[in-house]
């Protein structure tokens, strides 16, 4: 994992809607993997992409893991 990469990320729970840090990985384009938020204990789906018509990462938050079937 390269640290130069790694960003912290604010989003909101989609459980309980605290604003919640977390570290995002740049380093590949394209990542599906879950976190737990640390206010409700809630696990929080992510889907991480980087879109090539404007060059620039998008993240998408999910209470639920339907975008992975």
């Amino acid at each position: 994992m390269n640290t130069e990469k790694i960003h912290d990320t604010k989003v909101h729970c989609p459980h309980c809607g605290h604003n919640i840090h977390l570290d995002v990985d740049l380093s590949e384009e394209q990542q599906n993997y879950d976190d737990e938020c640390r206010a409700c204990g809630g696990v929080i789906y992510l889907r991480l992409y980087r879109d090539a018509g404007d060059d620039r990462f998008h993240l998408q938050i999910s209470s639920d893991d339907e975008q992975y079937y």
